[in-house]
């Protein structure tokens, strides 16, 4: 018996192949540098200390829990596009623009290099609107101006506590 080859149905919701292909290159990023503060945020959860302790471990975990959950709706968005999401640590550290940070700095550390990577995060959500509002990919401008505010806000909230 011959086998049949299954083919995917074409994709028609009035976004072209290459546009939907562009918007899910820099999701992936997205998704990359979400993936990267998220780690980041939780490894500084797990391993701050000092006199701000509780206040730095409930902040993080707030914030790297809403991370988490933002990874699975990237990924759905590039799915929804056409496209596989990268899922591996190699295809995050190739795509991510945010740097591990080696050994456990002191605390006052930790908070600036999160609010270094919550920045990054919004930088590179911004660098996919131009792709976006060409193709009218509301759904997308939609996640990536949520995803701007939440980053904008850790960051100011992390800052804060730099301050005086």
């Amino acid at each position: 018996m011959k086998e049949k080859k299954v083919v995917a149905p074409r994709i028609d919701t009035g976004i072209e192949a290459k546009d939907r292909a562009k918007i899910a290159e820099g999701l992936s990023r997205l998704l990359a540098d979400t993936y990267a503060i998220y780690l980041k945020t939780h490894n500084f959860h797990w391993n701050v200390t000092g006199p701000m302790f509780n206040t730095l471990h409930l902040m993080f975990e707030t914030q790297y829990t809403e991370l988490w959950a933002a990874t699975d709706l990237i990924a759905e968005r590039i799915r929804s596009l056409g496209h596989y999401a990268p899922g591996t640590y190699a295809e995050f550290a190739k795509l991510s623009s945010i740097a591990e940070t080696p050994g456990q700095p002191q605390a006052e550390e930790m908070v600036r290099l999160l609010v270094e990577g919550n920045e990054a995060v919004v930088r590179t959500a911004r660098s996919i609107f131009p792709a976006v509002e060409k193709a009218g990919d509301e759904p997308t401008a939609d996640l990536l101006t949520q995803r701007m505010q939440v980053h904008e806000k850790n960051a100011w909230m992390l800052r804060s506590l730099l301050e005086g």
